[in-house]
């Protein structure tokens, strides 16, 4: 039998992968109004693990309430629905 196939198998981890944590406006709803939500209030809260390289803010579910986000990245939905809750958003990289 040839040696490439007496060899295991094992696939390939990329060192330099970043884990981007997500969060859903729903899970935002939990804030009191004009409230800065960014990594840390997020780490407090235990909706993000230290270990993440970014956060991002995905946009399932509604929010009427407004919050002043800074976080890695935003989807676009999510950033819709923060600006007519009356929120704002800083992308910090």
């Amino acid at each position: 039998m040839p040696l490439s196939r007496r060899m295991p198998k094992v696939g390939f981890k990329n060192p330099m992968r970043r884990v981007i944590a997500t969060v859903n406006i729903e899970e935002l709803k939990r804030f009191q109004a004009g409230t800065v939500v960014d990594r840390e209030t997020l780490l407090n809260v235990g909706l993000v693990e230290r270990k993440a390289d970014g956060v991002k803010i995905l946009g399932n579910g509604n929010i009427n309430i407004a919050l002043s986000v800074k976080v890695d990245m935003v989807s676009r939905g999510a950033r819709q629905k923060i600006e007519a809750a009356g929120g704002k958003i800083v992308e910090v990289n």
